[in-house]
Protein backbone atom coordinates (compact mmCIF):
# COMPACT_ATOMS: atom_id res chain seq x y z
CA UNK A 1 0.00 0.00 0.00
CA UNK A 2 1.64 3.09 -0.93
CA UNK A 3 2.05 5.85 1.71
CA UNK A 4 0.90 9.70 1.44
CA UNK A 5 3.47 12.49 2.43
CA UNK A 6 0.95 16.10 2.31
CA UNK A 7 2.63 18.37 0.39
CA UNK A 8 2.55 21.91 0.00
CA UNK A 9 -0.30 23.67 -2.47
CA UNK A 10 2.02 24.32 -5.64
CA UNK A 11 1.93 27.94 -6.91
CA UNK A 12 1.73 28.88 -10.53
CA UNK A 13 4.44 31.21 -12.35
CA UNK A 14 2.40 34.21 -11.07
CA UNK A 15 1.64 33.52 -8.15
CA UNK A 16 -2.01 32.42 -7.71
CA UNK A 17 -2.22 28.98 -6.42
CA UNK A 18 -2.62 26.29 -8.52
CA UNK A 19 -4.78 22.96 -8.02
CA UNK A 20 -3.42 20.11 -5.57
CA UNK A 21 -3.32 16.87 -7.06
CA UNK A 22 -6.04 13.95 -5.91
CA UNK A 23 -2.80 12.13 -4.00
CA UNK A 24 -2.01 15.01 -2.16
CA UNK A 25 -4.84 15.30 0.05
CA UNK A 26 -6.25 11.77 -0.34
CA UNK A 27 -5.74 7.88 -0.67
CA UNK A 28 -7.33 6.12 -3.33
CA UNK A 29 -6.38 2.57 -2.60
CA UNK A 30 -6.82 0.45 -5.55
CA UNK A 31 -7.31 1.54 -9.61
CA UNK A 32 -10.89 0.27 -9.74
CA UNK A 33 -11.97 2.11 -6.62
CA UNK A 34 -14.63 4.56 -6.79
CA UNK A 35 -14.01 6.79 -3.62
CA UNK A 36 -10.69 8.02 -2.36
CA UNK A 37 -9.78 8.69 1.38
CA UNK A 38 -9.56 12.16 2.63
CA UNK A 39 -6.10 12.78 4.20
CA UNK A 40 -7.19 15.68 5.65
CA UNK A 41 -10.57 18.58 5.60
CA UNK A 42 -11.20 19.56 2.21
CA UNK A 43 -13.28 22.72 1.91
CA UNK A 44 -16.22 22.38 -0.54
CA UNK A 45 -14.81 24.22 -4.33
CA UNK A 46 -11.44 23.09 -3.42
CA UNK A 47 -10.53 22.01 -6.63
CA UNK A 48 -7.76 19.11 -7.70
CA UNK A 49 -5.88 17.61 -10.69
CA UNK A 50 -6.76 13.88 -10.97
CA UNK A 51 -5.46 12.38 -13.98
CA UNK A 52 -5.79 15.09 -16.99
CA UNK A 53 -8.50 16.55 -15.58
CA UNK A 54 -9.49 18.52 -12.71
CA UNK A 55 -12.31 17.51 -9.40
CA UNK A 56 -14.26 20.20 -7.89
CA UNK A 57 -14.85 18.88 -3.97
CA UNK A 58 -18.98 19.81 -3.97
CA UNK A 59 -18.83 19.98 0.04
CA UNK A 60 -16.86 19.68 2.94
CA UNK A 61 -15.35 16.39 3.43
CA UNK A 62 -13.95 15.26 6.47
CA UNK A 63 -10.62 14.01 7.40
CA UNK A 64 -11.34 10.12 6.77
CA UNK A 65 -13.87 10.63 4.72
CA UNK A 66 -14.80 9.17 1.09
CA UNK A 67 -14.73 11.00 -1.74
CA UNK A 68 -16.02 10.61 -5.26
CA UNK A 69 -13.44 9.93 -7.92
CA UNK A 70 -15.78 9.74 -10.25
CA UNK A 71 -19.78 10.18 -11.29
CA UNK A 72 -22.01 7.53 -10.09
CA UNK A 73 -25.72 6.26 -11.23
CA UNK A 74 -27.68 5.67 -8.19
CA UNK A 75 -28.09 1.72 -7.83
CA UNK A 76 -24.17 1.59 -9.16
CA UNK A 77 -22.06 -0.37 -6.72
CA UNK A 78 -19.55 1.56 -5.15
CA UNK A 79 -15.74 0.01 -4.69
CA UNK A 80 -13.14 0.96 -1.79
CA UNK A 81 -10.17 -1.24 -1.58
CA UNK A 82 -11.08 -2.68 -4.86
CA UNK A 83 -14.04 -4.57 -3.47
CA UNK A 84 -17.85 -3.04 -3.16
CA UNK A 85 -18.52 -1.38 -0.24
CA UNK A 86 -22.07 -0.69 -1.07
CA UNK A 87 -24.56 1.29 -3.55
CA UNK A 88 -25.38 4.64 -4.37
CA UNK A 89 -28.69 5.11 -3.60
CA UNK A 90 -28.57 8.77 -4.93
CA UNK A 91 -26.62 10.03 -8.07
CA UNK A 92 -23.24 10.75 -6.91
CA UNK A 93 -21.29 13.43 -8.62
CA UNK A 94 -17.46 13.57 -9.00
CA UNK A 95 -16.15 15.59 -5.92
CA UNK A 96 -19.26 14.48 -3.79
CA UNK A 97 -18.81 13.49 0.02
CA UNK A 98 -20.01 9.42 -0.08
CA UNK A 99 -21.60 8.53 3.36
CA UNK A 100 -24.70 7.37 4.72
CA UNK A 101 -26.77 10.06 3.14
CA UNK A 102 -26.18 8.45 -0.25
CA UNK A 103 -24.36 4.99 0.10
CA UNK A 104 -26.44 2.13 1.22
CA UNK A 105 -26.09 -1.73 1.90
CA UNK A 106 -25.23 -4.44 -0.96
CA UNK A 107 -27.08 -7.50 -0.68
CA UNK A 108 -25.55 -9.25 -3.87
CA UNK A 109 -23.97 -12.48 -3.50
CA UNK A 110 -20.38 -12.68 -3.11
CA UNK A 111 -18.10 -15.31 -5.10
CA UNK A 112 -17.51 -17.49 -1.84
CA UNK A 113 -14.55 -20.00 -3.59
CA UNK A 114 -12.48 -21.97 -0.93
CA UNK A 115 -8.54 -21.81 -0.51
CA UNK A 116 -7.63 -20.10 -4.33
CA UNK A 117 -5.62 -17.49 -2.48
CA UNK A 118 -3.38 -20.30 0.09
CA UNK A 119 -0.26 -19.46 0.03
CA UNK A 120 2.79 -21.67 1.95
CA UNK A 121 4.07 -20.14 5.29
CA UNK A 122 7.83 -19.73 5.00
CA UNK A 123 9.59 -20.09 8.27
CA UNK A 124 11.34 -16.98 9.44
CA UNK A 125 14.88 -17.14 9.10
CA UNK A 126 15.71 -15.51 12.36
CA UNK A 127 14.21 -17.57 15.37
CA UNK A 128 12.62 -14.92 17.53
CA UNK A 129 12.52 -15.07 21.50
CA UNK A 130 10.90 -13.50 24.43
CA UNK A 131 10.93 -13.77 27.96
CA UNK A 132 8.61 -15.99 29.16
CA UNK A 133 6.81 -18.07 31.89
CA UNK A 134 7.35 -21.75 31.35
CA UNK A 135 4.20 -23.54 32.70
CA UNK A 136 3.90 -27.33 33.47
CA UNK A 137 1.89 -28.02 30.21
CA UNK A 138 3.92 -26.97 28.11
CA UNK A 139 2.40 -23.67 27.66
CA UNK A 140 4.47 -19.94 28.24
CA UNK A 141 2.76 -17.47 29.97
CA UNK A 142 3.70 -13.25 29.48
CA UNK A 143 2.42 -12.69 32.98
CA UNK A 144 2.25 -13.97 36.37
CA UNK A 145 -1.46 -13.49 38.13
CA UNK A 146 -3.50 -14.53 41.10
CA UNK A 147 -6.92 -14.87 39.84
CA UNK A 148 -10.45 -15.19 41.25
CA UNK A 149 -12.84 -17.00 39.45
CA UNK A 150 -16.41 -16.53 40.29
CA UNK A 151 -19.20 -19.10 39.41
CA UNK A 152 -22.11 -16.64 39.88
CA UNK A 153 -22.78 -12.93 40.33
CA UNK A 154 -23.65 -13.21 44.00
CA UNK A 155 -19.79 -14.03 45.05
CA UNK A 156 -18.83 -11.23 42.92
CA UNK A 157 -18.93 -8.36 45.38
CA UNK A 158 -16.57 -10.92 47.54
CA UNK A 159 -14.64 -11.28 45.55
CA UNK A 160 -13.81 -8.00 44.45
CA UNK A 161 -13.42 -7.13 48.23
CA UNK A 162 -10.54 -9.79 48.66
CA UNK A 163 -9.31 -8.48 45.51
CA UNK A 164 -9.02 -4.97 46.63
CA UNK A 165 -6.80 -5.70 49.68
CA UNK A 166 -3.41 -6.67 46.95
CA UNK A 167 -3.86 -3.30 45.20
CA UNK A 168 -1.12 -0.69 45.84
CA UNK A 169 2.14 -1.39 47.95
CA UNK A 170 1.04 -4.42 49.55
CA UNK A 171 2.13 -6.04 46.47
CA UNK A 172 5.64 -4.68 46.07
CA UNK A 173 7.13 -7.16 48.23
CA UNK A 174 6.36 -9.70 45.63
CA UNK A 175 7.71 -8.14 42.36
CA UNK A 176 7.47 -11.19 40.25
CA UNK A 177 2.92 -11.27 40.84
CA UNK A 178 1.99 -9.14 38.59
CA UNK A 179 -1.46 -8.67 40.34
CA UNK A 180 -4.89 -10.54 41.66
CA UNK A 181 -8.10 -10.31 39.11
CA UNK A 182 -11.31 -10.32 40.81
CA UNK A 183 -13.10 -12.01 37.25
CA UNK A 184 -16.66 -11.09 37.86
CA UNK A 185 -19.49 -11.11 35.82
CA UNK A 186 -23.49 -10.63 35.88
CA UNK A 187 -24.85 -14.69 35.52
CA UNK A 188 -23.70 -18.06 36.74
CA UNK A 189 -27.71 -18.82 38.00
CA UNK A 190 -31.05 -18.43 36.60
CA UNK A 191 -29.79 -20.52 33.74
CA UNK A 192 -30.83 -23.70 32.01
CA UNK A 193 -27.65 -25.58 32.75
CA UNK A 194 -27.42 -27.43 29.33
CA UNK A 195 -28.49 -24.05 27.21
CA UNK A 196 -25.58 -22.63 25.14
CA UNK A 197 -25.06 -19.67 27.34
CA UNK A 198 -24.60 -21.74 30.06
CA UNK A 199 -22.13 -23.47 28.38
CA UNK A 200 -20.22 -20.33 27.24
CA UNK A 201 -20.21 -18.84 30.59
CA UNK A 202 -18.42 -21.93 31.74
CA UNK A 203 -16.19 -22.29 29.03
CA UNK A 204 -15.15 -19.09 29.38
CA UNK A 205 -14.50 -19.37 33.40
CA UNK A 206 -12.63 -22.99 32.47
CA UNK A 207 -10.72 -20.88 30.07
CA UNK A 208 -9.41 -18.58 31.97
CA UNK A 209 -8.55 -20.82 34.82
CA UNK A 210 -6.64 -22.84 33.11
CA UNK A 211 -4.76 -19.57 31.14
CA UNK A 212 -0.97 -19.33 30.80
CA UNK A 213 -1.01 -16.00 32.51
CA UNK A 214 -3.23 -17.26 35.40
CA UNK A 215 -0.51 -18.78 38.11
CA UNK A 216 -2.29 -18.99 41.05
CA UNK A 217 -6.39 -19.58 41.25
CA UNK A 218 -9.41 -19.06 44.07
CA UNK A 219 -11.97 -20.26 43.05
CA UNK A 220 -15.19 -18.38 44.63
CA UNK A 221 -19.13 -19.28 44.97
CA UNK A 222 -22.34 -18.61 47.19
CA UNK A 223 -23.50 -22.44 47.10
CA UNK A 224 -26.82 -22.32 45.72
CA UNK A 225 -25.99 -21.30 42.11
CA UNK A 226 -26.79 -23.37 39.00
CA UNK A 227 -22.78 -23.35 38.24
CA UNK A 228 -21.77 -24.32 40.92
CA UNK A 229 -17.98 -23.46 42.32
CA UNK A 230 -17.33 -27.34 43.03
CA UNK A 231 -17.61 -28.03 39.80
CA UNK A 232 -16.29 -25.15 37.67
CA UNK A 233 -12.96 -27.16 37.19
CA UNK A 234 -13.96 -30.68 36.61
CA UNK A 235 -12.46 -31.94 33.84
CA UNK A 236 -10.09 -29.11 32.78
CA UNK A 237 -7.05 -29.92 33.62
CA UNK A 238 -5.61 -27.39 35.74
CA UNK A 239 -2.05 -27.46 35.34
CA UNK A 240 -0.38 -29.20 38.02
CA UNK A 241 1.84 -26.18 39.15
CA UNK A 242 -0.88 -23.81 39.95
CA UNK A 243 -2.03 -24.26 43.89
CA UNK A 244 -5.69 -23.49 43.73
CA UNK A 245 -8.61 -23.08 46.66
CA UNK A 246 -11.99 -23.49 46.24
CA UNK A 247 -14.23 -20.78 49.07
CA UNK A 248 -17.82 -21.20 49.26
CA UNK A 249 -19.45 -18.41 51.07
CA UNK A 250 -22.70 -19.87 52.70
CA UNK A 251 -20.29 -22.74 54.16
CA UNK A 252 -17.50 -20.08 54.86
CA UNK A 253 -19.50 -18.75 57.34
CA UNK A 254 -20.76 -15.53 55.05
CA UNK A 255 -19.05 -12.46 53.38
CA UNK A 256 -16.55 -11.31 56.22
CA UNK A 257 -15.60 -14.70 56.74
CA UNK A 258 -14.83 -15.39 52.98
CA UNK A 259 -13.07 -12.55 52.65
CA UNK A 260 -11.07 -13.05 55.48
CA UNK A 261 -10.12 -16.59 54.50
CA UNK A 262 -9.32 -15.81 50.73
CA UNK A 263 -7.01 -13.08 51.92
CA UNK A 264 -5.30 -15.88 53.88
CA UNK A 265 -5.32 -18.19 50.87
CA UNK A 266 -3.96 -16.10 48.20
CA UNK A 267 -1.11 -14.57 51.16
CA UNK A 268 -0.19 -18.62 51.20
CA UNK A 269 0.10 -18.32 47.32
CA UNK A 270 1.87 -15.48 47.18
CA UNK A 271 5.82 -16.77 47.66
CA UNK A 272 4.52 -19.55 45.16
CA UNK A 273 3.68 -17.65 42.61
CA UNK A 274 6.23 -14.61 43.31
CA UNK A 275 9.03 -17.34 43.02
CA UNK A 276 8.22 -18.36 39.30
CA UNK A 277 10.98 -16.76 36.68
CA UNK A 278 11.31 -15.36 33.25
CA UNK A 279 13.40 -17.33 30.56
CA UNK A 280 13.92 -17.17 27.23
CA UNK A 281 10.97 -18.89 25.35
CA UNK A 282 10.29 -19.17 21.03
CA UNK A 283 8.13 -16.29 19.96
CA UNK A 284 6.39 -19.38 18.34
CA UNK A 285 4.86 -20.26 21.89
CA UNK A 286 3.00 -16.75 21.61
CA UNK A 287 -0.83 -16.35 21.17
CA UNK A 288 -1.59 -13.30 19.50
CA UNK A 289 -5.07 -12.04 19.81
CA UNK A 290 -6.64 -9.71 17.20
CA UNK A 291 -8.84 -6.64 17.88
CA UNK A 292 -10.44 -3.50 17.07
CA UNK A 293 -12.75 -1.05 18.72
CA UNK A 294 -14.13 2.82 17.60
CA UNK A 295 -12.83 1.93 14.15
CA UNK A 296 -12.47 5.34 11.92
CA UNK A 297 -12.05 5.62 7.67
CA UNK A 298 -7.97 4.58 8.50
CA UNK A 299 -8.79 1.65 10.39
CA UNK A 300 -8.15 -0.51 7.34
CA UNK A 301 -5.45 1.83 5.85
CA UNK A 302 -3.29 2.08 8.77
CA UNK A 303 -3.43 0.27 11.88
CA UNK A 304 -5.31 -3.02 10.84
CA UNK A 305 -2.88 -3.48 7.81
CA UNK A 306 0.06 -2.60 9.76
CA UNK A 307 -1.16 -5.33 12.61
CA UNK A 308 -1.81 -8.22 9.81
CA UNK A 309 1.89 -7.70 8.87
CA UNK A 310 2.54 -8.31 12.47
CA UNK A 311 -0.01 -11.36 12.52
CA UNK A 312 2.28 -12.84 9.14
CA UNK A 313 5.25 -12.47 10.70
CA UNK A 314 4.32 -14.44 13.59
CA UNK A 315 2.75 -16.62 11.96
CA UNK A 316 5.84 -17.36 10.22
CA UNK A 317 7.50 -17.94 13.09
CA UNK A 318 5.56 -20.66 13.94
CA UNK A 319 3.11 -18.95 16.86
CA UNK A 320 -0.72 -18.44 16.80
CA UNK A 321 -3.35 -15.53 16.02
CA UNK A 322 -6.87 -15.15 16.75
CA UNK A 323 -8.73 -12.80 14.18
CA UNK A 324 -12.62 -12.38 16.08
CA UNK A 325 -15.95 -10.26 15.91
CA UNK A 326 -17.60 -12.45 13.17
CA UNK A 327 -20.60 -9.13 12.80
CA UNK A 328 -17.54 -7.23 11.82
CA UNK A 329 -16.51 -10.19 9.03
CA UNK A 330 -19.62 -9.89 7.25
CA UNK A 331 -19.52 -9.00 3.91
CA UNK A 332 -15.98 -9.90 3.61
CA UNK A 333 -16.06 -13.06 4.84
CA UNK A 334 -15.23 -14.38 0.42
CA UNK A 335 -11.63 -12.71 1.42
CA UNK A 336 -11.40 -15.14 4.33
CA UNK A 337 -12.51 -18.54 2.92
CA UNK A 338 -10.55 -17.71 -0.02
CA UNK A 339 -7.46 -18.26 2.40
CA UNK A 340 -9.16 -21.27 4.12
CA UNK A 341 -6.97 -24.63 3.93
CA UNK A 342 -10.19 -26.97 3.65
CA UNK A 343 -13.67 -27.08 2.74
CA UNK A 344 -14.32 -27.72 6.54
CA UNK A 345 -12.98 -24.34 8.13
CA UNK A 346 -14.94 -22.72 5.26
CA UNK A 347 -18.09 -24.14 6.19
CA UNK A 348 -17.48 -23.40 9.89
CA UNK A 349 -17.41 -19.69 9.24
CA UNK A 350 -20.20 -19.78 6.80
CA UNK A 351 -22.13 -21.46 9.41
CA UNK A 352 -21.38 -18.81 12.09
CA UNK A 353 -22.12 -15.76 9.65
CA UNK A 354 -25.25 -17.38 8.81
CA UNK A 355 -25.98 -17.98 12.72
CA UNK A 356 -25.72 -14.20 12.77
CA UNK A 357 -28.33 -13.15 10.23
CA UNK A 358 -30.78 -14.93 12.14
CA UNK A 359 -29.40 -13.82 15.18
CA UNK A 360 -29.84 -10.18 13.97
CA UNK A 361 -33.30 -11.08 12.52
CA UNK A 362 -34.50 -12.08 15.63
CA UNK A 363 -33.69 -8.91 17.64
CA UNK A 364 -35.64 -6.66 14.85
CA UNK A 365 -32.30 -5.72 13.12
CA UNK A 366 -29.73 -6.63 10.46
CA UNK A 367 -25.62 -7.05 10.58
CA UNK A 368 -25.66 -3.52 8.10
CA UNK A 369 -26.63 -2.23 11.98
CA UNK A 370 -22.97 -2.44 13.48
CA UNK A 371 -21.66 0.42 11.80
CA UNK A 372 -21.61 2.94 15.57
CA UNK A 373 -22.46 6.79 15.55
CA UNK A 374 -18.56 6.74 15.98
CA UNK A 375 -17.55 4.70 13.50
CA UNK A 376 -19.79 6.96 11.30
CA UNK A 377 -18.44 10.21 12.77
CA UNK A 378 -14.83 8.83 11.47
CA UNK A 379 -15.50 8.30 7.99
CA UNK A 380 -17.13 4.40 8.13
CA UNK A 381 -20.65 4.24 6.31
CA UNK A 382 -21.85 0.42 5.90
CA UNK A 383 -20.65 -3.54 7.08
CA UNK A 384 -18.77 -3.94 3.87
CA UNK A 385 -16.86 -1.12 4.23
CA UNK A 386 -16.01 -1.41 8.39
CA UNK A 387 -15.64 -5.39 7.87
CA UNK A 388 -13.23 -5.41 4.34
CA UNK A 389 -10.71 -2.81 7.26
CA UNK A 390 -11.80 -5.31 9.94
CA UNK A 391 -9.94 -8.69 8.09
CA UNK A 392 -6.76 -6.65 7.37
CA UNK A 393 -5.65 -7.43 10.70
CA UNK A 394 -5.74 -10.99 9.47
CA UNK A 395 -2.85 -10.23 6.84
CA UNK A 396 -2.31 -12.70 4.28
CA UNK A 397 -1.55 -16.24 5.90
CA UNK A 398 -3.99 -19.32 5.47
CA UNK A 399 -6.92 -19.55 7.92
CA UNK A 400 -6.53 -22.95 9.70
CA UNK A 401 -9.24 -22.94 11.69
CA UNK A 402 -12.60 -22.20 12.99
CA UNK A 403 -13.99 -22.06 17.09
CA UNK A 404 -16.52 -21.31 18.82
CA UNK A 405 -16.51 -18.38 21.58
CA UNK A 406 -14.02 -18.97 24.15
CA UNK A 407 -12.85 -22.60 23.31
CA UNK A 408 -9.56 -23.60 23.40
CA UNK A 409 -7.08 -22.49 20.23
CA UNK A 410 -4.45 -24.95 20.02
CA UNK A 411 -3.67 -24.42 16.39
CA UNK A 412 -0.66 -23.08 14.96
CA UNK A 413 -1.14 -19.74 12.09
CA UNK A 414 -4.01 -17.93 11.91
CA UNK A 415 -7.35 -19.19 13.29
CA UNK A 416 -10.68 -17.22 13.41
CA UNK A 417 -12.88 -17.59 17.12
CA UNK A 418 -16.71 -16.49 16.82
CA UNK A 419 -17.33 -13.50 18.84
CA UNK A 420 -19.96 -10.21 18.85
CA UNK A 421 -17.86 -6.98 17.60
CA UNK A 422 -18.51 -5.46 21.02
CA UNK A 423 -15.12 -4.99 22.11
CA UNK A 424 -15.21 -6.03 25.96
CA UNK A 425 -17.15 -9.22 25.34
CA UNK A 426 -14.91 -10.33 22.07
CA UNK A 427 -11.53 -10.10 23.73
CA UNK A 428 -12.77 -12.11 27.09
CA UNK A 429 -13.66 -14.65 24.46
CA UNK A 430 -10.29 -14.19 23.14
CA UNK A 431 -8.62 -14.47 26.27
CA UNK A 432 -10.30 -17.29 27.29
CA UNK A 433 -9.07 -19.25 24.08
CA UNK A 434 -5.28 -18.03 25.41
CA UNK A 435 -4.12 -15.39 23.32
CA UNK A 436 -1.46 -14.37 25.95
CA UNK A 437 -1.12 -10.58 24.34
CA UNK A 438 -3.71 -8.93 22.72
CA UNK A 439 -3.74 -6.14 19.60
CA UNK A 440 -5.99 -3.73 20.17
CA UNK A 441 -6.46 -0.86 17.24
CA UNK A 442 -8.80 2.14 17.41
CA UNK A 443 -9.36 5.49 15.17
CA UNK A 444 -11.62 6.78 17.68
CA UNK A 445 -9.42 6.31 20.77
CA UNK A 446 -10.64 2.85 22.74
CA UNK A 447 -8.84 2.35 26.13
CA UNK A 448 -9.49 -1.51 26.72
CA UNK A 449 -7.75 -3.73 29.18
CA UNK A 450 -7.72 -7.24 29.34
CA UNK A 451 -6.31 -8.95 32.51
CA UNK A 452 -5.15 -11.28 32.59
CA UNK A 453 -3.07 -10.44 28.93
CA UNK A 454 -1.68 -7.24 27.92
CA UNK A 455 -3.54 -4.96 25.76
CA UNK A 456 -1.21 -3.18 23.41
CA UNK A 457 -3.02 -0.10 21.79
CA UNK A 458 -2.31 0.83 18.15
CA UNK A 459 -3.86 4.13 16.90
CA UNK A 460 -5.11 4.40 13.38
CA UNK A 461 -4.06 8.71 12.94
CA UNK A 462 -2.10 10.84 14.30
CA UNK A 463 -3.87 13.42 15.67
CA UNK A 464 -6.00 10.89 17.91
CA UNK A 465 -2.73 9.67 19.21
CA UNK A 466 -1.65 12.70 20.25
CA UNK A 467 -4.63 13.78 21.66
CA UNK A 468 -4.32 10.63 23.66
CA UNK A 469 -1.05 10.31 23.95
CA UNK A 470 -1.00 8.32 27.20
CA UNK A 471 -3.63 6.00 26.52
CA UNK A 472 -2.21 4.72 23.18
CA UNK A 473 1.10 2.56 23.30
CA UNK A 474 1.73 2.69 19.27
CA UNK A 475 0.93 5.81 16.29
CA UNK A 476 -0.11 3.80 13.07
CA UNK A 477 -1.39 7.07 11.93
CA UNK A 478 2.46 7.44 10.66
CA UNK A 479 1.58 5.36 7.55
CA UNK A 480 -1.07 7.95 6.29
CA UNK A 481 1.77 10.76 7.12
CA UNK A 482 4.00 9.34 5.07
CA UNK A 483 6.46 9.25 7.14
CA UNK A 484 6.35 5.52 7.62
CA UNK A 485 5.25 2.05 5.70
CA UNK A 486 2.82 -0.69 6.53
CA UNK A 487 5.71 -3.27 6.90
CA UNK A 488 7.57 -0.84 9.19
CA UNK A 489 4.52 0.00 11.59
CA UNK A 490 4.25 -3.88 11.56
CA UNK A 491 7.49 -4.64 12.37
CA UNK A 492 7.13 -1.79 15.14
CA UNK A 493 3.90 -3.77 16.28
CA UNK A 494 5.56 -7.61 16.36
CA UNK A 495 9.02 -5.90 18.41
CA UNK A 496 6.01 -4.39 20.80
CA UNK A 497 4.78 -7.79 20.94
CA UNK A 498 7.99 -9.64 22.13
CA UNK A 499 9.04 -6.72 24.40
CA UNK A 500 5.37 -7.17 25.92
CA UNK A 501 5.48 -10.35 26.38
CA UNK A 502 8.69 -10.07 28.40
CA UNK A 503 7.34 -7.99 30.65
CA UNK A 504 7.41 -4.13 29.32
CA UNK A 505 3.97 -2.79 30.77
CA UNK A 506 1.19 -1.72 28.47
CA UNK A 507 -0.50 1.77 29.70
CA UNK A 508 -3.49 -0.43 29.72
CA UNK A 509 -1.20 -2.07 32.46
CA UNK A 510 -0.18 1.76 33.89
CA UNK A 511 -3.37 2.59 34.50
CA UNK A 512 -4.40 -1.12 36.03
CA UNK A 513 -7.45 -1.38 33.62
CA UNK A 514 -8.16 -4.99 32.78
CA UNK A 515 -10.95 -6.00 35.47
CA UNK A 516 -13.79 -4.60 34.17
CA UNK A 517 -13.49 -5.49 31.09
CA UNK A 518 -14.20 -9.13 31.91
CA UNK A 519 -17.68 -9.44 29.86
CA UNK A 520 -18.68 -13.50 28.60
CA UNK A 521 -21.19 -13.30 25.89
CA UNK A 522 -24.21 -13.97 27.71
CA UNK A 523 -26.85 -16.19 25.40
CA UNK A 524 -29.35 -18.11 26.16
CA UNK A 525 -32.82 -18.15 28.58
CA UNK A 526 -32.55 -16.78 32.01
CA UNK A 527 -35.66 -18.67 33.86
Amino acid sequence: MATVSPSPTPTCEDGASAPADLTDVAIVLAPEDDVAVATRDLAGGTVLRSGGATLTVRTTVARGHKLAVRDLEAGATVRKYGQVIGRATADIAAGAHVHAHNLGMDDGARDLQVGVDRRDTVPAPERLTFQGYRRSDGSWGTRNYIGIVTSVNCSASTARMIADQFRGPVLDAYPHVDGVVALTHDTGCGLVPTSEGAQITLRTLRGYATHPNMAGLLVLGLGCEMLPAQGLLDGTGVREDVPVRTLIIQENGGIRATVRAGVAAIEEMLPVVDALRREEAPASALVLGLNCGGSDGYSGITANPALGHASDLLVAQGGTSILAETPEVYGAEHLLLRRAVSQDVADRLVDRLRWWERYAEAGGGTLDNNPSPGNKAGGLTTILEKSLGAIAKSGSSELVAVHEYAEKVAEKGLTFMDTPGYDPVSVTGIVAGGATVVVFTTGRGSVLGCKPSPSIKVATNTPMYERMSEDMDLNAGRIVDGTATVEQVGEEILARILAVASGEATVSEELDLGTDEFVPWQLGAVT
